[in-house]
């Protein structure tokens, strides 16, 4: 395949989207044939900086331009930052200015990035012998489960939280919730307090609240997230940005509350998991976030929001809705990846369902086929009877197993089968008789089925 004069080998197509061309290989290809070096460098709050060096081919125009602007989105939200030097090329720099401009392709990243820091955006160009000192610093969280404490979980679709103590959890609940959707901040602020309180009256007391969230959070306010996507921005000022703040002093003035994106979240979560550091964590749901925790146990402070990174160079990819870009992460890592390409999988879904309900048609199906698969194992020396494959399957197909978990199901089919031998050898026999499995046959097996798994299955 090639693309802006760039030769990229793919190996594997993929069979449901077979257009996709990964950045990683655009950018190992492109850097073959570039030795003209350049650098980025991104600056956010604080004055923490990230440098970037890399190279450009000064010859292939259109290809340095394109690497160029993705890498820089990639940093963008990666790292994040209001303010971006191009070292080494103006006229590069010139390119960006234009894109990030407020009529340019990017101008969604740049007002983005102005909103979380409060600095206009802007870009920059400098000698390359003039780059800026790179300025990182680390941050420290997590990895205390003493005492009592409150997790919570902000999903696009649903919210989840925890009762804890002493690394125990004692009470946990999920519910469906439709954020996105919502113009009241109410209709937010009243589930995040109601799950708090929730958590807190299974415990005796609240020693701190950790909340993992979809969005960018600074000091545990709400810089931008798309759970809050129908808030005016008045309200949103008003009511959403100490959302978070506001629902824990119901529960106490002094209780340590901490709101980290859902990638950091998850790489520390995998951290204690392991009880290992250099974990990268990456969240995959509704959006999509990434989070790294590093050799000394600390997170990186980086803006992590990486819905918005680029992943396919193909000009023909999906954009999505919010930024209106192509390729991005957020399309293919999170629940809008499943539902893009359920078509191409032959599998129609109603364009009604909102997106959580859309991906449960799909898991059900999934799930459905491992139960099957399940039921089509068979010991290599004692294989199934006609009979009893075709009771299996029958009981399989009309989803009379959907909740029972997956490591259960061959179990719960063996002794099915002994229980419809000894109990219901009627049952055998119709099926015999028939060559087939009738109306009534049918019902005669869904009721044993129901009696097996009340009174005999465990």
């Amino acid at each position: 395949m090639t693309f802006l004069g760039i030769d990229i080998p793919i190996k594997n197509i993929p069979a449901l989207d077979p257009g996709f061309i990964p950045m990683s290989l655009f950018r190992g290809e492109f850097l073959k044939q570039a030795s003209r070096p350049i650098a980025i460098a991104v600056e956010r709050n604080d004055g923490l900086r990230a440098v970037y060096d890399t190279f450009i081919t000064g010859t292939n125009v259109e290809a340095d331009r394109y690497y160029i602007e993705r890498t820089v989105k990639f940093l963008l939200w990666a790292k994040g930052g209001f303010r971006v030097t191009i070292c080494g090329d103006e006229a590069m720099a010139a390119h960006i200015r234009e894109a990030y401009g407020e009529t340019g392709p990017r101008a969604f990243d740049s007002a983005f990035m102005a909103r979380v820091y409060e600095r206009p955006f802007e870009v920059l160009s400098l000698p390359l012998d003039q780059k800026p000192a790179g300025n990182e610093r680390t941050v420290r969280a997590g990895g205390n489960l003493t005492g009592c404490r409150i997790g919570f979980d902000a999903g696009g679709s649903d919210r989840k939280v925890s009762a804890v103590i002493d690394g125990e959890a004692v009470y946990s609940e999920e519910v469906v919730w439709h954020p996105k959707t919502q113009a009241d901040p109410a209709y937010h602020y009243e589930g995040i307090l109601s799950a708090f309180k929730t958590a807190a009256s299974k415990m005796p007391r609240v020693n701190a609240i950790g909340v993992s969230s979809a969005g960018i959070y600074i000091a545990n306010r709400t810089a931008v997230a798309s759970l809050f996507l129908k808030v005016p921005p008045d309200l949103f000022e008003a009511q959403v940005k100490d959302i978070y703040i506001r629902a824990a002093k119901e529960l106490g003035d002094d209780i340590p509350l901490r709101v980290f994106n859902d990638g950091d979240v998850t790489a520390l979560a995998g951290a204690m998991e392991l009880g290992d550091n250099n974990v990268l964590g990456i969240a995959m749901g509704t959006s999509q976030a990434g989070g790294f925790v590093d050799a000394a146990g600390n997170i990186t402070g980086w803006l992590n929001e990486l819905a918005f990174a680029p992943v396919d160079a193909s000009p023909a990819a999906m954009a999505d809705e919010w930024s209106g870009d192509i390729g991005c992460g957020v399309k293919y890592f999170s629940q809008d990846g499943v539902i893009k390409l359920a078509g191409n999988a032959g599998i129609a879904l109603d364009a009604a369902l909102p997106p959580g309900e859309k991906l449960t048609v799909v898991q059900n199906m999934l799930a459905q086929g491992e139960r099957t698969t399940e039921t089509l194992k068979q010991d290599q020396f004692s294989p199934l009877g006609v009979v009893q494959q075709v009771i299996l399957l029958y009981v399989t197909m009309k989803a009379m197993l959907k909740d029972i978990p997956v490591r259960d199901v061959r179990r719960f089919n063996s002794g099915f089968l002994a229980y419809l031998e000894t109990g219901h050898p009627d049952i055998l026999q119709s099926i015999i008789d028939a060559q087939d499995i009738t109306m009534d046959t049918g019902m005669r097996i869904e009721e044993a089925v129901q009696k097996y798994r009340e009174f005999a299955f465990k």
